[in-house]
């Protein structure tokens, strides 16, 4: 018999498509340059290899430690940083611009810091690929995980506002120059916890109880653990007026729970907790209050008395994408600086004025292709904490995006979450690239080859038998 051909690592695949990010990244580069100076800035060629280097290591290091990954996951991510570093730079120039102009002090730029974090993502990445060989190891620290995760969350809560307080929400830890936001890490933790309990109980969870309308609904004494998440999710929500995390947290918990129980009564019930909860929220807590206000009515003078009604910030950013149309005004031929926020809250805002309609349906298929990649990963993983893991890796980075761009264009109230990859912001950034280094493992070993299968017997050897005695 002849051995079955190994199937392709698709590696060069991957660093062709790395490269065209970086080349993408290059040339929205200059044009930025070219708006602003009218001439190709000579820092253009540096920039580029800077990029090339980090990217092109992160691929090497691919290709040795998850060798049959996913080869669209890394230059999808890679693109859409290399992108935001343009982006956030553009809105650096305006600023300084304007700066300049009202004879005030120049603000720090952005960009060069956004640098340094996606380096330290980057790293990061490279260090869970060669630390966590096998993403199964994961769930033996099931318990721990959450432990960690409340710690982290706790922490912004117990502070005093001055060191956890930005724009009326406490999700931040700041002492001095430094800033940190400890709910995205709190976010992994959480996602492995879920995988890693929803393990155990998926069994128990998924027994039916009374059928409703066709529908066969959980039995009452299971209902304890999404009772407990609901309550987490709203406490989150009292106590540090977070309503991104809120939302993400219940949702991502929801969605695993159903993976893991294929049970649509746990959809239903859940939802139906998420709006109750929203409802208590919009009238009890003022913080969430004052969004779905600005959300409903963006352009009443009467909430806010702001210059363009209920939300400037909202009402800015919907007529910056409307003079963006089909295609854009062009990179660094806007005014996106206008926008509050414009360079976190409000990047897409920024991408919808210069790149138009069409930028912003590239960023969202790049999105797209993260997302299904990673739920294609969940599929096919042959182990359940595997196929949990990947869902809710997958599911939140896809929550997360619906949401912020949902906020922008007024689909869904603002919630603060960043774009991941393209806003400002370290902590999303580095835990992102976190979460590709984990889909990336769960990848290889989806795509790795069993182990070869035993030969059948010669005639000879089938003939022979053994006998103990």
């Amino acid at each position: 018999m002849t051995a079955a051909a190994a199937p392709s690592h698709r590696r060069g695949t991957e660093l062709a498509l790395v490269l065209f990010g970086v080349a993408i990244t290059v040339v929205a580069y200059a044009n930025v340059g070219l708006a602003h100076d009218q001439s190709v800035p000579t820092s253009t060629l540096a920039y580029g290899l800077g990029l090339a280097a980090l990217f092109l290591a992160a691929h090497f290091v691919v290709r040795r430690f998850a060798p049959y990954a996913d080869p669209v996951l890394l230059p999808a991510a890679a693109a859409l940083n290399g992108l935001g570093l343009v982006l956030i730079r553009r809105l650096d120039l305006a600023a300084a611009d304007r700066a300049t102009g009202n004879h005030t002090t120049v603000p720090h730029p952005a960009a060069p810091l956004q640098l340094e974090w996606t380096v330290i993502g980057v790293a990061l990445f490279v260090g869970v690929l060669i630390v966590i060989r096998d993403h199964r190891r994961l769930e033996q620290y099931t318990y721990t995980a959450m432990v960690a995760a409340l710690v982290l969350l706790a922490i912004p809560a117990v502070l005093p506002a001055s060191h956890s307080a930005v724009n009326g929400a406490r999700i931040w830890i700041r002492f001095g120059g430094f800033s940190f936001q400890p709910g995205e890490v709190a976010k992994l933790a959480l996602i492995v916890f879920f995988a890693g309990y929803l393990v155990r109980k998926r069994e128990l969870l998924a027994l039916a109880g009374r059928r409703v309308a066709g529908i066969d609904l959980p039995r009452a004494r299971d209902m304890g653990p999404l009772l407990v998440a609901w309550g987490v999710s709203l406490l989150i929500l009292v106590r540090e007026s977070d309503l991104g995390s809120s939302l993400l947290f219940f949702g991502i918990f929801l969605v695993i729970l159903y993976v893991a129980t294929q049970r649509a009564s746990w959809l239903i019930i859940g939802l139906a907790m998420f709006v109750v909860g929203s409802l208590v929220a919009g009238h009890y807590i003022d913080h969430v209050h004052v969004r779905f206000e600005a959300w409903l009515h963006p352009f009443d003078e009467k909430i806010y008395n702001a210059p363009f009604g209920g939300s400037y910030q909202l009402a800015q950013g919907l007529f910056g994408m409307a003079t963006g149309g089909i295609f854009g005004t062009g990179l660094g031929q806007g005014r996106p600086d206008i926008v509050p926020f414009a360079n976190t809250d409000f990047i897409m805002s920024s991408v919808g004025e210069e790149l138009g309609l069409a930028g912003v349906m590239a960023i969202l298929t790049l999105y797209l292709l993260i997302v299904a990649r990673g739920l294609r990963a969940a599929i096919g993983t042959r182990d359940a904490f595997g196929k949990l893991l990947a869902a809710g890796l997958a599911f939140g980075l896809a929550l997360q995006v619906f949401v912020q761009v949902g906020g922008v264009t007024r689909l869904v109230p603002l919630t603060g979450l960043t774009l991941p990859f393209l806003s400002y912001g370290g902590s999303s950034l580095v835990s992102n690239w976190v979460v590709l280094a984990l889909l990336l493992r769960i990848s290889d070993a989806v795509r790795r080859p069993t182990a070869a299968t035993a030969q059948p017997p010669t005639p000879d050897e089938a003939a022979t038998m053994v006998v103990r005695r």
